[in-house]
């Protein structure tokens, strides 16, 4: 039979299990934070942009709204994910390069096949004029 675990060894068992992540880095209250500071800002101005009609062209506006949400994945990514090549000897890093490729294929893909399907559906006037 087993000795029954106090509460000190058990507190103390649970503990090196919770930091024994195997190389993971938490994140202390100043880098959340700044990411958190950071997520704001980069929100606050594309809702401001669009908002306040700021820019003329719509597509512009557009682009400058994509810029900012591919940096705030960025700022996710390090200072809430605590993603870099350091952590488990790079393989998040690898699976995030991985889920990018695949995410970028699908999207493109997609789109591709949108577009070419648009553009090479018969309208329905024409088919009226084939009887």
């Amino acid at each position: 039979m087993s000795a029954p675990i106090t509460h000190h060894e058990g507190a103390h068992h649970e503990d090196a299990h919770h930091h024994a992540g195997g190389g993971h880095s938490h994140g202390s209250l100043k880098s959340y934070l700044i990411g958190f500071l950071l997520s704001v800002v980069l929100t606050a101005i594309p809702f401001w942009l669009v908002m306040g009609d700021v820019l003329d062209s719509r597509q512009l506006t557009g682009f400058i709204i994509v810029g900012f949400a591919a940096v705030q994945i960025v700022v996710h990514i390090i200072f809430f994910l605590h993603m870099d090549t350091r952590s488990e000897q790079g393989w998040t890093m690898m699976a995030l390069i991985f889920t990018i490729i695949v995410v970028v294929i699908a999207l493109s893909g997609s789109l591709w096949v949108m577009y070419h399907l648009n553009a090479n559906t018969m309208p329905f006037h024409d088919m009226q004029q084939m009887r």
